[in-house]
C-alpha cells in the first residue's frame, strides 16, 4: 500500500495536528510527513508532489480536483494573533505594504480588508525574506506565523487581521485547510480525523513536549492553542471561508 504524502504548516498553530499524526496508532505507517510553510505547502499540493495538504484557502482554486477532507482547519474567531498588519503610523496614514510570502490567504485578507472595510487606498508589495527590517514611517507590513509573537514591543500600530475580518463580517475567518488533490480512502480521511481530534484533546501534554524548541513561555503556547486558534470546520466558519472566496478585489 503506498503511503500519503502529507505536507503540514510548520507553525506552532498547527502543533495539535502533528502531534496527532506522528502520535496515532491509527495512521502508524500510512503516511510521510512533511513539514512546510504555508505557500509551499500549497505548491506541493498543486504540483502533486504531496496528496493531502495544509493549504491556504486562496490556493484551493489552484489544485485540481480539490477536495477538503477533514473536519479540522485553521481558523478564528476574532483576534488571531499571528496574523497582523504592523505598522509605525495610524491605518489611515499607512502608503505602502509589504506583503509576506508565506501566505497568499493573509495576502488577499488585508486587500479585502483595505478596499471593503477600511476604505483606505495602499500600495501593496509582495516582499521577500527579511522585509520587516523594511518596515517603518509609512510603510507598513503584513507579517504571518511565529514571528509575530511579541511583535507589539517592535511596533507602535498593531492591526489582528482576523479580529478585523470579524468586526467586518461578524463571521469567524479561515487561514487553511485539509485539501486532497485525489480521492483518499475513506478508512484513511476517518483515521486521519480521528487522529487530528486526537492531537486537539492534548494539547496541554504537546505543550511540555514542544515548549524547549520555541520561545514563548508555556502558559503563554497554551492560551495561544485554546484561544486563539479555533479548529472545528463548522457551519460558520465555511460561511466565512466562502465570503471570503467570494469578495472581488
Amino acid at each position: 500500500m503506498l503511503k500519503i504524502r502529507i505536507s503540514a504548516v510548520s507553525y506552532l498553530n498547527t502543533l495539535p495536528f502533528i502531534y496527532g499524526i506522528e502520535n496515532s496508532l491509527l495512521l502508524e505507517g500510512k503516511y510521510i510527513l512533511e513539514k512546510d510553510i504555508p505557500s509551499i505547502c500549497a505548491e506541493k499540493l498543486i504540483n502533486n508532489t504531496v496528496d493531502l495538504g495544509l493549504i491556504p484557502v486562496a490556493e484551493i482554486y489552484k489544485v485540481k480536483k480539490a477536495q477538503i477532507v477533514s473536519d479540522y482547519c485553521i481558523g478564528a474567531y476574532g483576534k488571531v494573533k499571528t496574523v497582523l498588519l504592523v505598522s509605525d503610523v495610524p491605518l489611515f496614514k499607512i502608503k505602502t505594504v509589504l506583503l509576506d510570502y508565506q501566505s497568499r490567504t493573509s495576502i488577499r485578507l488585508v486587500q479585502i480588508l483595505a478596499q471593503k472595510y477600511w476604505k483606505t487606498k495602499m500600495n501593496f508589495i509582495s516582499a521577500k525574506i527579511n522585509f520587516e527590517k523594511e518596515i517603518s514611517g509609512n510603510t507598513a507590513g503584513v507579517i504571518i506565523g511565529d514571528r509575530t509573537f511579541n511583535m507589539n514591543k517592535k511596533y507602535k500600530y498593531i492591526f489582528d487581521l482576523s479580529e478585523e475580518w470579524t468586526k467586518f463580517t461578524k463571521l469567524p475567518f479561515v487561514f487553511a485547510v485539509w485539501v486532497a488533490n485525489k480521492t483518499l480512502n475513506n478508512d484513511f480521511i476517518s483515521n486521519f480525523n480521528k487522529a487530528c481530534k486526537f492531537g486537539l484533546d492534548n494539547i496541554n501534554e504537546l505543550v511540555k513536549k514542544y515548549l524547549f524548541k520555541h520561545y514563548i513561555s508555556n502558559i503563554e503556547l497554551e492560551y495561544y492553542l485554546n484561544n486563539n486558534i479555533n479548529y472545528l470546520l463548522d457551519e460558520k466558519k465555511i460561511k466565512g471561508m466562502k465570503k471570503f472566496l467570494n469578495f472581488e478585489i
